[in-house]
């Protein structure tokens, strides 16, 4: 069994479920002050949410004093709760081998990632001790949750030290048939909104004596999801509106509802911004005389990582250990790259297949560990040489 495979096994059998490590930190913590690192535990949040997160870093030889790069790893070591477990075929927390899978919650989303960078380092390390590369890895218990005290919280703790880092990969699950099929560069950037109609409640058979709060809403919700709101860029596909929930009414059939409730959301590209959004929707229920009012919640702002020297990097170690021709990609959710692209100018995603992420029976093929090991190590020896390609 290959060193990456097992570290991945390791970490399956932790029971770490957000905002719990479960001492999957503490296994990586460890192997990493054996080869040179110094690593920090910074925990936040309240005593009944306490995430963990570690900062480790490994500074570079001292030949590159002064001048070196730094590239950080990040991940996290949570995963999301398993589900029925009558409904998995073994145990999510015991890792068992089946047709040449690791099964086993968190295999995929995003264990396997984290031993596959782990070793990438270690081997990259015992191979060039002094390489002129400083290395870093981020790891929190609370990317599954909140997200409120993990990546964010180190982010801006790193900020406040006045912490550069010039290059991240986070190993989220961003392939689809193999690993390095398709990596993330970017984001788009999520704004979510609750809107509340306000009419009169009144009996269906009096309906002159009330204001239907569905009726109210509903020319405006036509337009609304009508609606152009951008054209999108090069990067992203256009911005995107959708409604998640809609709800009025008593329950019975003869109340007229006095109010409705419509939770929405955008997906927006950086053709537009939270504040051009918020105006143009505001400006369609005014249009249409609708007495509203809106809690908004910016989730995300978009990013995206230019064809620069991480992204080379990145591709020519794809193709050099698969063959593949990546896809650059910004579509999909949100990840903790958005915390971590407002303090390093070059982010992408990398990871093994997506296929059975937060599903039952959640599975890795066990030669994507292994490849994705060996493409991550690719990339440190070609930035420690300073040549991406």
């Amino acid at each position: 069994m290959s060193h990456a495979l097992h570290l991945a096994e390791q970490l399956i059998a932790r029971a770490s479920i957000t905002p719990r490590d479960a001492g999957c930190q503490d296994i990586i913590r460890r192997r990493l002050e054996a080869i040179g690192f110094t690593c920090e535990v910074l925990e936040y949040g309240p005593a009944s949410w306490r995430v963990s997160n570690l900062w480790a870093k490994r500074e570079a030889g001292s030949s590159a004093a002064g001048n070196a790069k730094t590239l950080v790893f990040a991940g996290h070591t949570d995963v999301v709760p398993t589900g029925p477990l009558e409904q998995w075929d073994s145990d999510p927390f015991v890792p068992t081998h089946r047709d040449g899978k690791l099964f086993g919650r968190g295999a995929s989303d995003m264990k396997s990632s984290i031993a596959a960078f782990v070793v990438a380092t270690e081997e990259f390390l015992f191979e060039q001790p002094h390489a002129p590369l400083s290395i870093a890895l981020l790891l929190t218990s609370d990317e599954e949750g909140p997200a409120q005290d993990g990546t964010v919280k180190v982010c801006a703790e790193l900020t406040r030290r006045g912490e550069s880092i010039d290059y991240c990969i986070v190993g989220e699950p961003t392939s689809v048939k193999r690993s390095g099929d398709m990596i993330k560069n970017g984001r788009r950037g999520s704004l979510s909104g609750k809107l509340t109609v306000r009419g009169v409640q009144g009996h269906v058979a009096y309906p002159h004596l009330a204001r239907n709060a569905v009726h109210l809403l509903a020319p405006a919700l036509a337009e609304l999801a009508a609606t152009q709101w951008d054209a999108g860029t090069d990067a992203f596909p256009p911005t995107t509106w959708q409604v998640s929930n809609l709800h009025a009414g008593t329950g019975v059939g003869n109340v007229v509802p006095g109010t409705a409730v419509l939770d929405f959301n955008f997906r927006f590209s950086t053709a537009s911004t939270p504040q051009s959004l918020q105006q143009r929707l505001l400006a369609v229920l005014d249009k249409h005389q609708v007495p509203h009012s809106i809690d908004w919640t910016v989730g995300a702002l978009p990013f995206v990582t230019a064809q620069g020297s991480l992204v080379a990097a990145v591709r020519s170690s794809i193709l050099a250990e698969t063959g593949l021709h990546t896809e650059l990609s910004t579509t999909g959710g949100t990840s903790d790259a958005r915390f971590l692209a407002t303090i390093c100018p070059q982010v992408v995603e990398l990871g093994p297949p997506n296929a059975s992420i937060h599903q039952i029976n959640e599975y890795i093929e066990r030669g994507e560990v292994e490849a994705l090991k060996n493409i991550y190590r690719r990339v440190l020896e070609r930035l420690g040489a300073g040549s991406p390609a």
